[in-house]
């Protein structure tokens, strides 16, 4: 999290007691909310767990809602679910049901193919899990375009390296639909994370190896086999895609998805961009609740 005090709720709407491991090498803040089978809520980039404020409240009242924040000095997708899958065995979570959105995707991906017997469910929100040739040859979003256009001129890290004046900018490039979710609070919030251009490293980081994907192939390749195995074997999967995403393609999302859970169910949701859980979490958050306690 950055600098942010343990303590700080952000004018009441981050109203979670700070729980820390030092288990990944460094002291990764959590949240750990309610009872039952473990929801592991993952964000991408440039969030972190203020993300999932709206979910916490409602899922927790069946299921213990774990939210990392993963980022350490190391932002590569190889690191990062290292740091997730340190924080599984801390808690000797079972039973898991993952709900990933943006880098939270390959993430998971990760994390599942080192604990398929710890997987029960997977919730996919504007994420893919890794790329295919025709995936490739698409015209770039209008994020990765930008992510392109900056890393050419020499801009890139100028950008994305001030995050604590820049976020809410870049998350509406991202996608975001809801103008009235924009307060002074909101921004100061996310903007919290990235107080130095240190903190700023992942948010640099992560665009760069989606755009350049020879960076994370060995890491995906050792991955996905065992995220397509899960799927094939009928574990129970749901992907809720915000259809107005700027970085992700949705169809390009929405048949990543089916090829991997070919049994799974998908809504889609007009309105809604990449970051669904602020677009639409009126949605977003009683299909997962109506998912996880059906399934």
């Amino acid at each position: 999290m950055g600098g942010i005090a343990a303590e700080e709720t952000f004018d009441g709407t981050f109203l979670f007691p700070a729980h820390f491991t030092t288990r990944p090498g460094f002291r990764m803040h959590y949240v750990d909310e309610g009872a039952g089978e473990p929801i592991v809520l993952i964000h991408g980039e440039p969030t972190w767990a203020y993300l999932y404020r709206n979910f916490i409240p409602v899922l927790s009242r069946h299921f213990r809602i774990i939210a990392p924040d993963t980022a350490t000095a190391d932002y590569t997708l190889d690191r990062h679910p290292r740091n997730l899958s340190a924080l599984i065995d801390e808690l000797d979570l079972r039973d898991i049901t993952l709900v990933m959105q943006d880098w939270g995707g390959p993430m998971g991906a990760v994390v599942a193919s080192r604990y398929p017997d710890r997987m029960k469910r997977f919730v996919a929100m504007n994420t893919i899990f890794g790329t295919d040739r025709n995936v490739r040859e698409e015209r770039l979003t209008p994020w990765f375009a930008a992510i392109k256009t900056m890393e050419d001129s020499g801009q890139l890290e100028a950008v994305l390296g001030n995050l604590r004046y820049l976020v809410g900018g870049i998350m509406m490039t991202l996608g975001l639909q809801r103008r009235d979710v924009v307060t002074d609070t909101w921004l100061r919030a996310y903007a919290a994370a990235f107080p130095s251009f240190e903190e700023c490293r992942g948010a640099i980081a992560f665009p760069l190896e989606g755009l350049h994907l020879e960076r994370i192939r060995d890491t995906l390749a050792g991955a996905l086999p065992g995220l397509f195995k899960l799927g094939q074997s009928g574990v129970p999967a749901m992907m809720i895609e915000g259809m107005q995403d700027h970085a992700i393609w949705p169809h390009v999302a929405i048949a990543g998805f089916r090829a991997f859970f070919p049994m799974g169910t998908v809504h889609e949701v007009p309105q809604a961009g990449h970051f669904i859980q602020e677009d639409a979490p009126d949605v977003v958050v009683p299909l997962i609740e109506e998912f996880c306690r059906r399934t």
